[in-house]
């Protein structure tokens, strides 16, 4: 069997450990298989070193010198994916597509692909930093809050460590299981997740809860964030009274049900100022606020400080996924 042509589109300040958790699967599994199974190429914009998000570099081939046959290309993206604009990579990509090449988002490289329009009515998942801009920005996509999805020909995952696991389910399907969990026994990595496994801690451990209905409003509040419930709503919903659950947040949040949950969509907002560029009107809307100046009024209140200077200051290009 010949070995597989695996390539990685390199964006700017791309995040490294997204792609070393992609590459290392790939190479430990011709080490410890004795052949070459995947052949690994780097491909960026103008060729040359690729700098990532903490300087480390990989050396790339331009668009122009890059073959046009891969069995999958990866595009790879951190910071602001649904900035990236550069209208000969999206060709290029276009390209690949029209021609029946398998493509791959990691961490928020199907931003990328869902710009050069390639992504059509195949399920993806991205970042969790990205969902929501992607939502308000691709309403109609099929975006899914998984590690990675599978879809036919496109293999995207949310970055990270998740590579670690997209990548033990395409050894499992090339090459058997047997492969698969070398590789990951190899790596230590014996806790191998299935696609659906969560991106971010579950409420329990993110706030330290064990009441019931604590968990089901973080669950709430956080499938609400652009229609916020109302107290009511939220207190029939984890089955308690309403005075039941101002008794349970203030002793276990410190805080009421109504000041956590504003404070939720505060945080969402501040999360989307820093990692998207909707507008701050777009981000109010996104997160359930009727207006820019009430939500800037509420956002300073939190924060100290108003949007727009939150954006500006919490904007980092050493802040990837």
């Amino acid at each position: 069997m010949a070995p597989k042509k695996i390539g990685f589109l390199l964006t700017p300040g791309f995040a490294l450990m997204s792609v070393t958790s992609a590459i290392e699967p790939l190479r430990a599994a011709n080490l410890l298989s004795g052949r070459i199974l995947y052949e690994l190429a780097f491909v960026s914009l103008a060729g040359g070193w690729m700098r990532s998000s903490v300087l480390g570099a990989f050396e790339t081939q331009s668009l122009d010198e890059s073959p046009d046959r891969f069995d999958i290309l990866f595009v790879v993206a951190g910071g602001d994916p649904l900035r990236f604009d550069d209208p000969r990579t999206l060709s290029w990509l276009r390209r690949l597509d029209r021609r029946g090449v398998p493509l791959g988002g990691i961490s928020g490289g199907a931003a990328v692909l869902s710009k050069a329009g390639v992504m059509g009515d195949r399920r993806f998942t991205v970042h969790w930093a990205h969902l929501d801009a992607m939502r308000e920005s691709y309403p109609e996509a099929l975006i899914e809050r998984r590690l990675f999805v599978i879809d036919r020909d496109r293999y995207t995952c949310a970055g990270g460590m998740a590579p670690l696991d997209m990548m033990h389910g395409l050894i499992t399907s090339d090459h058997g299981a047997a492969l698969a969990r070398a590789v990951s026994d190899w790596f230590i990595h014996t806790g191998v997740r299935q696609a659906e496994a969560a991106q971010q801690l579950s409420p329990e451990l993110q706030y330290e809860l064990h009441h019931p209905a604590l968990v089901a409003l973080v669950n709430l509040v956080n499938s609400h964030i652009a229609d916020p419930l109302t107290l009511e709503d939220l207190a029939m919903l984890c089955g308690v009274s309403v005075r039941h659950l101002d008794r349970l947040c203030k002793a276990h949040l410190g805080k009421s049900p109504m000041r956590f949950t504003r404070e939720l969509r505060l945080s969402k907002a501040a999360e989307l100022l820093r990692q998207s560029s909707l507008s701050i009107e777009a981000v109010a809307e996104a997160t359930g606020f009727t207006n820019r100046s009430h939500f800037s009024r509420q956002f300073h209140g939190q924060f100290d400080v108003g949007p727009a200077g939150w954006r500006a200051a919490k904007r980092s290009p050493m802040v990837r996924q």
